[in-house]
């Protein structure tokens, strides 16, 4: 019973040091961070919960009918009460369908951010601590693939693996297309930011003493050095999380991301833009709507973490 009255405390302290901390407390100056910060967890959380607080499942085929197709929403002339937003040309429901297609925008997002952060990060320390001709063919890889616009790379993988395996591809298969396609267009930024990190700390003085006491490299890396680098890893990646998002919007939008049966975001505003001009604006502006807000709420967050982790604007 000691033994967990002291672990209770020391994880009180902790809490406590957290809580007073100077990132904190800027989080709790900034009500527009604040704001932001709840409307992405609203998001995330009503995406993450879609499948027991929407009325259809709009990837199940045998719920759809298409006498419902082209409702409008349910506080207009004509709309039907059980679609709040109304319905899309296969009678879908377009509530449903933004929360089922937030939760894949939402997963290729962050699995590919995590992708390009941790390709990046391995590669930065790697080249930021062996130097030499190590260092100068991985910048010169990172130099070469910053000539091409993210989109443009993500458009040659996806063509590539199309040649490869054939366009009788399942929507597991582009998803984890897309995840690949976006995480491979970004690890620069992480593999540049480490580098410039590694290259400081490998000179201070408790990686000289961890290499005179002869720890492995590798530990020194990933136990001494990476900890130390993580602050600007962390608000890359809050931002490059609304790039990927808005990136796999676009592609999917330009017909190269999920199919219509799987739709995500940007998949909804593609199929809603047939029928814009036709008055059935509710399709593709709901939508639209949610992605604004997710990325505007990932932008203001990533934003104030920038700032809020600079030491010169503390």
């Amino acid at each position: 019973m000691a033994d967990r009255s002291e672990a209770g405390r020391a994880i009180a302290g902790r809490l406590g040091v957290i809580l007073e901390s100077d990132v904190v407390h800027s989080f709790r100056r900034s009500a527009v961070t604040v704001a932001a910060t709840i409307l992405f967890f609203v998001i995330l959380c009503a995406a993450a919960c879609a499948p027991w607080i929407v009325p259809q499942d709009p990837f199940d085929l045998s719920q759809l009918n298409l006498l419902d197709s082209h409702a409008p929403p349910a506080w207009m002339q004509g709309g039907d009460s059980r679609f709040l937003l109304g319905t899309d040309d296969q009678g879908r429901d377009v509530l449903s369908s933004i929360l089922y297609g937030s939760r894949i925008s939402l997963a290729v997002g962050i699995l590919s951010v995590a992708l390009a952060a941790a390709l990046g990060v391995v590669l930065g320390l790697i080249a930021g601590y062996a130097g030499g001709a190590i260092d100068s063919a991985i910048m010169r890889i990172a130099d070469v693939q910053l000539t091409f616009p993210a989109i443009l790379l993500a458009l040659l993988i996806d063509g590539t693996v199309r040649a490869i395996v054939g366009d009788q591809r399942s929507g597991q298969q582009i998803f984890w297309v897309l995840v690949l396609s976006i995480g491979l267009s970004f690890w620069v930024q992480y593999a540049r930011t480490v580098r410039s990190s590694t290259l400081v700390e490998k000179n201070k003085d408790y990686v000289l003493a961890a290499r005179v006491i002869g720890i492995s490299p590798a530990f020194i890396l990933f136990r001494h050095i990476l900890p130390n680098v993580m602050g600007p890893v962390l608000v890359i990646a809050t931002i490059n999380l609304a790039f990927a998002i808005v990136l796999e919007a676009t592609l999917s939008f330009l017909g190269v991301g999920l199919p219509p049966t799987q739709p995500s975001l940007g998949t909804l505003i593609r199929i809603g833009n047939n029928f814009l001009f036709s008055g059935e604006w509710w399709i593709t502006l709901f939508p639209s709507i949610v992605l604004v807000a997710l990325v505007l709420a990932v932008n203001v967050v990533g934003d104030w973490l920038r700032d809020a982790l600079n030491p010169k604007l503390r």
